[in-house]
């Protein structure tokens, strides 16, 4: 039961489904960010070979294992080639539930589903020009 989505959003969706074009694209989108992810994997082992990339198994996003004590300079040049990263401290929370950043490993996660694919490799050699 859905209170949120028109009859026209779900008929459309429908049609996609029934006619098989939502399979085809989600075909297509699972070998396009396979191929982002391995790219993304050869890229940082070739030019960062300090960072160890996990996380990688599912999803659009990546864990990159940063060597410690480099993760703030990391964040700080991403910020300055303009790519928007996220400390992996905030999506930890420690156990009394206290405020600031938990105690951690240094580590970033970056969403390689974001850029356009006219971006991607752009932005790809930014994330390395940003690594320790």
């Amino acid at each position: 039961m859905d209170w949120v989505s028109s009859a026209l959003d779900q008929l459309t969706l429908a049609e996609f489904i029934a006619s098989g074009a939502y399979d085809r694209h989600v075909r297509l989108m699972r070998q396009r960010y396979r191929r982002r992810r391995d790219q993304l994997v050869e890229a940082l082992a070739r030019r960062a070979s300090g960072v160890r990339v996990s996380g990688i198994a599912a999803g659009l996003q990546a864990v990159l294992e940063l060597p410690p004590g480099s993760e703030r300079s990391v964040v700080e040049a991403a910020a300055r080639e303009d790519l928007a990263v996220s400390w992996l401290a905030d999506f930890r929370h420690d156990a009394e539930g206290a405020p600031g950043r938990p105690p951690g490993r240094d580590a970033l996660v970056v969403n390689f589903a974001g850029p356009t694919d006219s971006a991607w490799a752009a932005t790809l050699d930014a994330l390395c020009r940003a690594m320790p």
